[in-house]
């Protein structure tokens, strides 16, 4: 959670008029938000957000991802923004993979994982989507966009994970029956399956995964060495993991009695110079 003396650190360390407005901005959109929807709060151009960004990043307050950026909290506890910035070539590459196996036109549940901002981001090609989602920066990045239609599930709002959470939320989700549930994780483990930090996000989970067609677990290698202590779904409930590296060969074991399809996404080609 963001304090008022992490803002006023912050703020001082930072005393330009350009900093501290975007950082106020920032706040304001929840803590995250796009470069365009920034410059247009602001009233400045694309370039000179991104040119404060760069700053503010160097300086350890802000985290940049591709078209946006969030705030970095203060070190208690953990952070939802600090986690995004956590493997994000990895999970750039997981975006892009899982976004190429979508069709205009689908429908989609997106949870709150970090790695699922890497997925909306690359999902804004795509055209005419349907999206529900529990996630503020997921609904931020893919609304008033190539036509799709985005659905904010309403609940009890979480600054932390930076969604929705609750008996509401719930039941809104419960009213949906999309293609597909695209979900994230906080661990893997051979013998119970995915696991997740929150009671909270283990209820969602099952709900999403109960009233999707199919669904798509979406984990970075980290995952595989990570632990957590909520159990968040019936494994044999997922249709498939996509990672970015083998298996260790237990864990594959176990995703083939669970009948679950594992799919590596290859990293980007570098350019030849």
């Amino acid at each position: 959670m963001i304090t008022e003396k992490s803002k006023d650190k912050a703020d001082k360390a930072h005393k330009t008029h350009r900093d501290v407005e975007l950082l106020q901005t920032l706040r304001r959109l929840g803590g995250s938000a796009r470069t365009s929807q920034l410059a247009h709060t602001m009233d400045v151009s694309e370039e000179t957000v991104r040119r404060t960004v760069k700053k503010l990043s160097r300086d350890g307050v802000v985290s940049r991802v591709h078209g946006g950026v969030f705030l970095i909290e203060e070190a208690e506890g953990s952070s939802f923004h600090r986690r995004i910035s956590e493997q994000s070539r990895q999970k750039r590459q997981l975006g892009r993979f899982v976004a190429s196996l979508i069709e205009d036109g689908a429908s989609l549940f997106l949870d709150i994982g970090s790695t699922t901002i890497f997925v909306a981001e690359a999902l804004r090609k795509k055209s005419a989507l349907m999206v529900v989602t529990n996630s503020l920066a997921i609904a931020q990045t893919l609304m008033n966009h190539n036509q799709n239609r985005v659905f904010l599930a309403g609940g009890e709002l979480l600054d932390d994970a930076g969604g929705t959470f609750g008996s509401a939320t719930l039941k809104f989700v419960s009213k949906f029956h999309p293609d597909l549930a695209i979900l994230s994780t906080a661990a893997i483990d051979p013998s119970q399956g995915f696991l997740l930090n929150d009671q909270h996000e283990a209820e969602l989970m099952r709900t999403f995964v109960s009233h999707a067609r199919k669904s798509v677990m979406v984990a970075d290698h980290s995952k595989t060495a990570a632990s957590a202590p909520m159990v968040s779904c019936d494994p044999s409930d997922i249709d498939t993991l996509v990672t970015d590296q083998p298996l260790p060969a237990p864990l594959q074991q176990a995703m083939n009695e669970w009948d679950i399809k594992v799919l590596i996404a290859p990293a980007k080609k570098k350019k030849k110079k």
